[in-house]
């Protein structure tokens, strides 16, 4: 298929390839699959296009999670094919994460010949209903020359307002047929700007403050808004909090910066929230994690909220100044605003409460993740991208990495298990020159270790740093605090990390204290290979602020 064929006009293909023409059109240069039997006209369509690479994982849940990542690091939508109702049961975690996390996505499934549809065929699930309540659309394509039509849809649809995931089903019989087919240009998302009016409104509100906080979410990111907001945080000295797992929205080592708003998030940043009684909620949907239970934004605050979908507004908190607007457009009409106040002082107190709690002290040779995230930050460069999986080792790196530039960072808000390795991979291939390293648990990097061996066949060189402690150690402090001493289904086996790595082919080290970590990971940044580094950790170290006996001397006391 050739790159430089004009859009608008109706050609002659089948069905296959005019799926592989849309991704074209679309600028897609990486997919990712299990390959299946259900959708093979699609798969040697994509055979003959050079411009596109197709990268096959070891599990549909490994490919979703890779398209996830991509999707979240190029800005561009993640691709992943799989087949009939068993791959898409697989890869279903993946499109829950695009869900919540707001990811574009396009999800084709191979689907059943349409004369068997409805008699329990082979591998047959309605993919519409299995879906719908998890994507943006489903849809099923029956007709072959409507084929650019839906799949040209379906980009728009992941693109524009909230991105987010997709779902076509592709049943077997309709891919193969040749007809008449016209194919659109390229999606152009809109960029919405607010009203006049509705900057009155947003300055109004504003004046009334006496402490000022801007939430940032993913919105920032996806508007690709990092530099707009600086200007108007810069503008007013209005101090900024991260929403959960968006670290890198606005520079950590900014003095506006006044922390992350996560699972375990310290009682000083959460006073940021509680003081604070204007609360500028930008590209955030307010979620469970970030608003704390949905405790922290209280009646008596205030609350603008800006954001691409109006779905979000008013969803969670009923806001006094709405609007629904592209986030880049909206900040760049914002910070015209005349409201003739600025509260420096403010924000100074609270980035010193976030220094207060953040700063690493390693004087200590007490607990080794400490160290050994303060040894990961002094041998990175500023521009490396960290992403990580699931568990309570996680809060070592959300709590103390200083995240300062763009496109550094990639988490799951939906707090998926499994995610940190694969969605690393996705990483990789939109930034191939940055050093990018994911953080597992062992429980969380065994549900997806084999997409290590497509690391190493697809030479995709990452480090993955797994915290061992032989356990499901969320789970475990949830235990303890609610049923201290009564550990049951947690605890996990004797497993070699190092050795699994390097029986598909990566470099694999296993370390236990800070000094042997220092020189594991200097020797994986210099190799340029997959490489695991498995560190063995203590149990009783459960979480950053609280050992296992301390939670259940706690927890005993309230009995």
């Amino acid at each position: 298929m050739n790159t430089s064929q004009v859009t608008g006009k109706t050609e002659t293909t089948t069905a296959a390839q005019a799926i592989v023409k849309c991704l074209n059109i679309e600028g897609i240069s990486n997919v990712f699959c299990v390959p299946g039997e259900s959708y093979l006209p699609v798969l040697d369509a994509l055979h003959d296009e050079e411009a596109i690479r197709v990268l096959s994982a070891r599990h549909e849940s490994g490919a979703a999670f890779m398209a996830e990542g991509y999707a979240k690091s190029s800005l561009k939508p993640g691709i992943v094919f799989a087949t009939r109702g068993v791959g898409a049961a697989n890869l279903s975690i993946g499109v829950h994460t695009a869900y919540q996390d707001s990811t574009p996505m396009v999800v084709f499934l191979g689907q059943v010949h349409s004369r068997f549809r409805g008699r329990e065929g082979f591998q047959e699930v309605d993919l519409d209903r299995f879906f719908g309540h998890i994507a943006k659309w489903t849809v099923e394509v029956n007709d072959p020359e409507r084929m650019p039509e839906l799949v040209q849809r379906a980009l728009r649809i992941a693109q524009t307002g909230r991105p987010g995931p997709v779902v076509v089903s592709l049943p077997e019989d309709v891919l193969p047929v040749e007809t008449k087919m016209h194919f659109g240009p390229a999606v152009v998302k809109p960029k919405p700007k607010p009203s006049e009016q509705e900057m009155k409104n947003v300055e109004t509100v504003l004046l009334t403050a006496e402490k000022p906080l801007i939430i940032a979410g993913g919105g920032v990111k996806s508007s690709q808004a990092e530099g707009a907001l600086i200007k108007f945080a810069e503008k007013f000295s209005i101090p900024v909090m991260a929403a959960f797992r968006r670290h890198d929205c606005f520079p950590n080592d900014h003095p506006l910066y006044a922390g992350h708003l996560g699972l375990g998030t310290n009682q000083k940043l959460l006073k940021t929230v509680h003081d604070a009684d204007v609360i500028l909620a930008l590209g955030t949907r307010l979620s469970e994690v970030t608003t704390q239970d949905y405790t922290i934004i209280t009646p008596d605050k205030k609350l603008i909220h800006v954001d691409i979908d109006h779905n979000s507004i008013g969803k969670v908190y009923a806001p006094d100044a709405g609007i629904v607007a592209d986030l880049q457009e909206a900040l760049q009409v914002m910070v015209e605003m005349e409201a003739q106040r600025s509260w420096g002082n403010w924000a100074a107190e609270r980035r010193d409460a976030y220094e207060s709690v953040s700063t690493l002290d390693i004087s200590h040779n007490d607990v080794v993740n400490k160290h050994i995230i303060a040894m990961v930050e002094k041998a990175l460069p500023e521009h490396a991208l960290l992403t990580n999986d699931a568990g309570n080792f996680a809060g070592w790196l959300h709590a103390f990495y200083p995240f300062k530039k763009n496109h550094t960072y990639v988490g799951p808000t939906s707090g998926a298990m499994g995610y940190g390795m694969p969605a690393a991979l996705g990483a990789k291939l939109s930034f191939p020159n940055k050093p990018v390293v994911s953080l597992s648990g062992d429980g969380g990097f065994m549900m997806t270790f084999q997409e290590l061996e497509t690391a190493v066949r697809c030479n995709i060189p990452i480090i993955s740093l797994v915290f061992n402690n032989q356990m499901y150690g969320t789970i475990r402090m949830h235990q303890e605090m609610h049923y201290p001493e009564k550990v049951i289904g947690t605890d996990l086996g004797n497993v070699s990390f190092k050795d699994m790595a390097e029986s598909v082919g990566a470099h694999g080290y296993q370390v236990s204290t800070a000094e042997a970590f220092a020189q594991a990971f200097k020797q994986a940044l210099e190799n340029g290979k997959p490489c695991v580094i498995e560190i063995l950790t203590d149990k009783e170290q459960i979480s950053v602020s609280s050992t296992i006996t301390q939670i259940r001397d706690r927890a005993k006391g309230k009995h």
